[in-house]
């Protein structure tokens, strides 16, 4: 996929009279037109979503340059998961951030914090804005281990980051945790979403079903082919790049390496319902 025009697209926006989007000025296969970090809140004294990936100096001024626009400072940071486009950025934003400003994480269960020092997130925290405003976090795991999610009780809003995307769908490390974290955004019911990639989804109801839908969708299609006979061996087992052959028949044969994680991933949240069973990288019901 081409990298968006950033020229077309504008990089500081103020969604509501409670959030500013910045974009990280970082466009990529996985950034899509970029990461979207927001300033959250309407007092002088707010919260940052997210920082970027820290190299790109854009970014920084077009941050501080909103700072000072709007007369407002970063009192805390609050960073949705570990990965690096989203935390990069951390150590630069608060040299220009308030002397005392937190950072806020969920931690990590299966590797090194990119950032460190950090105050522990506790899924259901909620977070006092200026203003009577309230945010509250909740861990969404699935598209990582530490991913959490933003609640704007005032505006209804949820801040998705990479669990939920403007455009396409998200990637994900545990499809079973995933599906458990769209269930529980598609619970709160949102008005809209911020999402950590692409444009705002003002549709938020119908986007996460679709999410929903379309794993289903896929993992009704692995268990046809599980169901189905190999005819290699004396009992039916499949390899992910075998179910692969199958089923993405419309995928170009360079993206099935890729397209055979994701296969495992559904494979592997069906062992833990005990669809399917496993006996090394063989698979079968």
């Amino acid at each position: 996929m081409a990298s968006p025009n950033l020229t077309a697209i504008s990089k500081v926006v103020k969604l509501s009279p409670n959030i500013i989007s910045i974009l990280g000025c970082n466009p990529g296969k996985m950034t899509l037109r970029g990461t979207n970090t927001y300033i959250i809140g309407n007092g002088k004294r707010r919260i940052l979503l997210d920082t970027g990936d820290g190299l790109q100096p854009e970014y920084i001024s077009n941050l501080l340059e909103s700072l000072s626009f709007n007369k407002i400072t970063i009192k805390e940071i609050i960073l949705s998961h570990w990965h690096h486009d989203h935390v990069g950025g951390t150590s630069e934003i608060l040299k220009n951030a308030e002397k005392n400003c937190v950072v806020h994480k969920f931690s990590r269960k299966d590797g090194k914090e990119p950032y460190e020092p950090f105050n522990q997130i506790k899924d259901g925290q909620t977070f006092d804005l200026e203003g009577g405003l309230t945010l509250k976090a909740f861990h969404t795991p699935g598209h990582t281990t530490d991913s959490i999610i933003l609640h704007l009780l005032e505006e209804n809003a949820v801040f998705s980051a990479d669990t939920i995307l403007g455009e396409g769908t998200a990637v994900f490390e545990d499809l079973f945790d995933y599906m458990q974290s769209l269930e529980r955004i598609l619970s709160l019911k949102p008005s809209v979403i911020y999402p950590g990639h692409g444009p705002v989804i003002s549709d938020p109801m119908e986007r996460i079903h679709y999410y929903i839908n379309h794993r289903h969708k896929r993992e009704q299609q692995i268990l046809e082919v599980l169901n189905s006979k190999s005819g290699q061996l004396d009992f039916d087992v499949w390899t992910p790049m075998d179910i692969v052959k199958v089923v993405y028949t419309d995928t170009p044969e360079s993206l099935h390496v890729a397209a055979a994680m994701n296969v495992k991933h559904h494979l592997t949240k069906l062992v833990k319902e005990g669809k399917v069973q496993r006996d090394g990288d063989n698979y079968f019901v």
